[in-house]
């Protein structure tokens, strides 16, 4: 199970257009960075946008930060993208046979432990910003 690459394409927009903040950031610009299309760069747009991360304007090319970068949080990115129910991370299995020792006991064993990593996550991905990403990518990029 992986989180979908949504997350990581957002986080690399949104630092990109920090790096061309003097320039226009259209979506083929940020496409060919990510290596993707168009498309899929103007959709996760869109997503970043709805949870006000973004601003664009109509028949004006490019994306700009909506935010500071250190107002914008892993944990934004992966709300705004992530496309499940109420941003779980994990789903169980619904209608486990009842007859079942495993099957009428699993949801309420592994809910609890699923819930607890999810937390975890959360408190990760709300802990690091976007500048925090933008200033290791300054850091590695001196040391090469």
């Amino acid at each position: 199970m992986s989180i979908s690459s949504r997350f990581a394409v957002g986080v690399h927009i949104l630092t990109l257009i920090e790096f061309n903040k003097d320039g226009v950031s259209s979506s083929e610009y940020l496409a060919e960075s990510v290596n993707t299309n168009p498309a899929l760069i103007r959709k996760i747009i869109g997503m970043l946008k709805k949870a006000e991360l973004v601003d664009v304007h109509p028949g004006i090319a490019g994306a700009n930060l909506a935010k500071k970068l250190s107002e914008i949080t892993l944990l934004d990115v992966y709300k705004a993208v992530n496309v499940v129910p109420e941003n779980e991370l994990f789903s169980v299995h619904e209608n486990p046979n009842p007859k079942c020792l495993v099957g009428r006991n699993i949801q309420e064993t592994i809910i609890p432990i699923l819930s607890i990593a999810q937390i975890a996550m959360e408190k990760v991905l709300g802990s690091v910003t976007i500048e925090d990403i933008f200033e290791d990518i300054v850091e590695k990029e001196k040391q090469k």
